[in-house]
């Protein structure tokens, strides 16, 4: 996220909003998305959802993390060196993505009240999230958070890079039985995984709603509520 804020090159719709916010309160950016997440995840309690160890750990780690690296991080200079650095925290992104995706302790608030609107609604998990990001890099836009290519680039790139990434570092259930490789071969349930992601990527950046479902089977069948 530093990464991308440095590159100055566009953020996405959740941090624009974020950034936006921050430029009318006074508050870093670290701390807004701190703010941000425990508003969100009040929202949740008429939603029915329930946070787990991942979701509490999302508010508070990421918020204190991107202001520490935006106080290591140099703004850097020039097109191609600002294209590298926005292309690096995108990457970064999609392997924390997987990691934390992958550890099955729940999902962001942002995420939860994405599958808590599916659920209560009835409606597609495409339609209420492309809903709910609109809405908040729109609002973000108009606070002056910065919208650019950096946005469509994220947009388009972390839905195939979580894809990539989230098989090499999903956890097993208790019960799984095969002999799957951390290099993604070997056993049945390598392929199974696999398998499993894409079905569960068949959005842009939906693979959160796997860990909202930690009793999914292995078989990578799709919760009813995607």
């Amino acid at each position: 996220m530093a990464m991308q804020i440095r590159a100055a090159l566009g953020l996405d719709p959740w941090d624009v909003f974020h950034q936006g916010l921050a430029r009318h309160v006074g508050l870093s950016f670290g701390t807004i998305t701190m703010i941000v997440g425990a508003a969100v995840l009040l929202l949740w309690i008429p939603l029915r959802q329930r946070p787990g160890l991942g979701t509490v750990s999302n508010v508070f780690v990421i918020g204190l993390s991107v202001d520490a690296a935006l106080n290591l991080l140099p703004a850097p200079h020039g097109l191609p060196l600002r294209a590298a650095v926005l292309a690096g925290g995108v990457v970064l992104n999609g392997v924390a993505s997987g990691l934390y995706i992958g550890a099955r302790f729940g999902p962001g608030p942002r995420d939860g009240l994405m599958t808590g609107f599916v659920r209560r609604s009835g409606r597609s998990v495409r339609l209420v999230r492309t809903s709910i990001e609109v809405t908040v890099l729109t609002v973000g836009w108009l606070m002056g958070g910065q919208v650019g290519v950096g946005t469509v680039v994220y947009a388009l790139a972390i839905g195939p890079l979580v894809q990539l990434f989230l098989p090499l570092f999903t956890v097993p259930h208790a019960n799984d039985s095969s002999g799957a490789r951390p290099d993604g071969s070997g056993g049945d349930h390598a392929g199974r995984v696999r398998g499993g992601a894409v079905a569960r990527l068949r959005a842009v950046d939906e693979p959160d709603l796997v860990a909202s479902a930690p009793t999914m089977s292995t078989t990578g069948t799709v919760p009813s509520n995607e």
